[in-house]
């Protein structure tokens, strides 16, 4: 039976990420598009962000809901830009976020670049009250510039570890077995399986 749950976003390129990572691992789950406002995401981490989203989604439309906060974290800056990655620029505009942080980052040798995508999946069943977060990891370093046409927000910037490439360059297939996302929607698999 073909299960139908909201995803709190209204970013399509995320949507059909998520259809195509989720399709490989829960392929009876459709991921529709939220229509409602968007919350306060006021949390103080990754994991609490997703939740507010889902949280709102489900309360919205009263279904099953998934949301994800996800960034890029810079160990020489302390881990910043972490939850502010998407407005790491004071603006939504992805290039932006790009350009201030390269420019942050300027003098930094290329050892010393080392970051991590991360990513929080929050699922929120109101009927059962359910609330679970799953998380992903992918570490590699941000390149010394933009390379790459596919992917998105800091993908054309990310060289994933044992790569020499963008992430912004691989194939989406690619990009979609291995990365933070397609990790934290392994670990959030069996959690949906069970709904």
């Amino acid at each position: 039976m073909t299960m139908h749950v909201v995803l709190a976003s209204h970013n399509a390129h995320k949507i059909a990420e998520f259809q195509k990572i989720l399709g490989r691992d829960v392929p009876d789950i459709v991921i529709e598009a939220y229509d409602g406002p968007e919350p306060v995401e006021d949390g103080a981490s990754f994991d609490e962000n997703a939740l507010i989203k889902a949280r709102a989604a489900a309360a919205h439309t009263s279904r099953v809901a998934l949301a994800d906060d996800s960034g890029i974290s810079v160990d020489i800056m302390g881990g910043a830009p972490g939850i502010f990655s998407a407005r790491w620029s004071g603006t939504r505009e992805d290039s932006e976020n790009r350009r201030l942080l390269l420019a942050q980052l300027a003098d930094i040798p290329r050892q010393n670049r080392v970051a991590q995508f991360r990513c929080s999946i929050a699922i929120v069943d109101p009927s059962t009250g359910l609330e679970q977060v799953a998380r992903g990891e992918w570490a590699g370093r941000v390149a010394l510039q933009e390379t790459g046409e596919n992917g998105f927000g800091y993908d054309p910037i990310f060289v994933p570890d044992g790569y020499s490439v963008s992430s912004a360059e691989l194939l989406p297939e690619v990009k979609n077995e291995i990365s933070h996302r397609a990790r934290a929607f392994r670990a959030a698999a069996p959690i949906l399986q069970g709904l």
